[in-house]
């Protein structure tokens, strides 16, 4: 874990590294490396896994030490995977203006602008966030060891 936290220092610090925008709707930006698109894949997968309630498929993308913060609190793997299944959070949808992608070594991070509609104790809730989400590539397949969500404006921009 401390190799993790030092990795995702040095690439927010500056580390060289390549940076990638993903084709959105109405867009024909498409400069991400393959490693890059397929994380970025992997994001979109994921978002729409936890739409569907799919913890089958969450399941061993989520690192066991994975942890998730939320405006409502911080937890782990097990508790993510209860919310999901439950419902007590169901990420609806989440549509995605902007993202963004590094890749360092055997680390990933996807910084990405969206729109969530989610249904919180039996009313949706549609908030604007700036998600986090840091991937490690462990037995070539990647991890999902955090993901983040940030409030912000609909003006907030990722910059690339």
């Amino acid at each position: 874990m401390k190799a993790t936290i030092i990795a995702v220092f040095m690439v927010i610090t500056g580390v060289e590294s390549a940076s990638a925008q993903a084709k959105l709707p109405g867009s024909t930006a498409t400069s991400a490396t393959k490693e890059e698109q397929e994380i970025l894949d992997l994001s979109n997968s994921k978002w729409q896994w936890m739409a569907d309630k799919n913890v089958d498929k969450l399941e061993p993308l989520f690192d066991n030490k994975s942890k998730f913060v939320h405006m409502s609190g911080t937890w782990k793997k097990d508790e993510e995977l209860d919310i999901i299944k439950t419902g007590k959070i169901w990420y609806k949808n989440a549509n995605i203006h902007d993202v963004a992608v590094e890749i360092s070594g055997q680390t990933a991070i996807v910084w990405s602008r969206i729109t969530l509609t989610a249904e919180v104790r039996g009313s949706d809730a549609v908030t604007e966030f700036t998600v986090t989400e840091v991937y490690q590539k462990q037995n070539n397949a990647w991890k999902l060891l955090a993901l983040t969500f940030s409030s912000v404006r609909d003006t907030h921009q990722i910059k690339k």
